[in-house]
């Protein structure tokens, strides 16, 4: 048997996890992973950890231990079949359904298991049930309208439906992730482009329309943007959602020559509606007066990927999330080579793919 390899959460959340779980199985390799979480308040796995955890065991029906409430080392073995052809990969595809049993984050499970793409022998399917528009994670309108897409361009072959929406405290969203074989294409995101248009998506719960939440949001946002250089709305959406919980959430796409960049914010109790908007409008308009092609959250996002297809990333700066996941990558034999120019940063990799 390989022996797992070893890694330590104590300087690390959930990110490291996540990420581990997935190169464990993109290498079909066994970890051990212990502190896990260990910088947070409360270390160990939590109800959304777990149930990434627990989805990828179920993926590859893997062995696993310290799978439970708290459990601060696991171990994960995939265990996964040699590859079938040329065509195809190791991972059988299906359809699966997770219950996050809190708000827990859906599009950080989602996320989790989109590099799972690259080795599908077929389609996938996961219906996860949680929250969807939640606090430290990306809301579901950036994972749909902006990770998604971006990523489709160089090859990802994967969507996500909608059924209902989830805020916190009571979660209750679903979602279902959609996964195909898919081969990636060499990642060029060093260079951003022309301004091609904005699109704004606003979304509240039906317990706060009366109260024209996502109109004042999606105001606040336009009105802090007025007058920014070559920026047009091309796209304005305004929903009103079904959820157990009121919430609210705002999503901001910039297009530009290269790629897409966005940037969110949550309605909060307490909270102007506006003030929303200006917030995410803020993050806009410091990504504005840079010129990396992709903002700090998708800078993150993007490295399983670019270590996988090989390529070029200028990132607005090495944030500790970028840090920690190349750092793991490295761990892996996967380095992402760093080149600091002017106030940006050029990451890139030769691939593994």
């Amino acid at each position: 048997m390989t022996p797992p390899r070893d890694l330590d959460g104590s300087s690390a959340g959930g990110q490291l996890l996540r990420t581990a779980l997935g190169l464990a199985v993109l290498e079909n390799e066994p970890v051990r992973i212990e502190n896990v979480r260990g910088d947070r308040s409360t270390p160990g796995l939590r109800h959304q950890h777990l149930a990434v955890l627990e989805t990828m065991a179920e993926l590859c029906d893997a062995d696993v231990s310290g799978d439970e409430l708290g459990s601060e080392t696991i171990e994960f073995d995939p265990g996964l079949e040699s590859t079938t052809g040329p065509e195809h990969g190791p991972l059988e595809g299906g359809s699966y359904a997770v219950d996050i049993g809190t708000a827990g984050s859906t599009t950080l499970l989602c996320n989790a298991l989109l590099p799972l793409a690259t080795i599908l022998e077929s389609p996938l399917s996961v219906t996860a049930t949680g929250g969807t528009d939640v606090a430290w994670s990306p809301p579901l309108d950036y994972f749909r309208t902006v990770t998604l897409p971006l990523l489709r361009r160089f090859g990802l072959e994967a969507t996500c439906e909608v059924d209902r929406r989830g805020f916190y405290p009571d979660g209750g969203g679903e979602v279902t992730l959609r996964l195909a074989p898919s081969r990636l294409e060499r990642i060029d995101l060093a260079e951003r482009g022309a301004l091609q248009g904005l699109r704004l998506y606003s979304t509240e719960s039906a317990s706060l329309a009366d109260r024209d939440v996502a109109h004042r949001q999606a105001e606040g946002a336009l009105e802090r943007l007025d007058g920014v250089p070559g920026l047009e709305v091309t796209e304005r959406c305004e929903t009103t959602v079904t959820s157990p919980s009121p919430g609210s959430a705002l999503v901001l796409r910039v297009d530009h020559g290269t790629g897409i960049a966005g940037f969110s914010a949550l309605g909060e109790r307490g909270k102007p509606a506006e003030r929303v908007g200006e917030a995410a409008a803020d993050a806009a308009h410091r990504f504005l007066e840079g010129v990396a092609p992709v903002d700090r959250h998708m800078a993150d996002q993007l490295l399983v990927f670019l270590a996988l297809a090989g390529g070029r990333i200028r990132v607005p700066a090495v944030t500790e999330h970028v840090a920690t996941r190349c750092d793991l990558l490295a761990s892996f034999g996967a380095g992402i080579d760093r080149e600091r120019d002017g106030g940006t940063v050029v990451l890139s990799s030769e691939g593994c793919q």
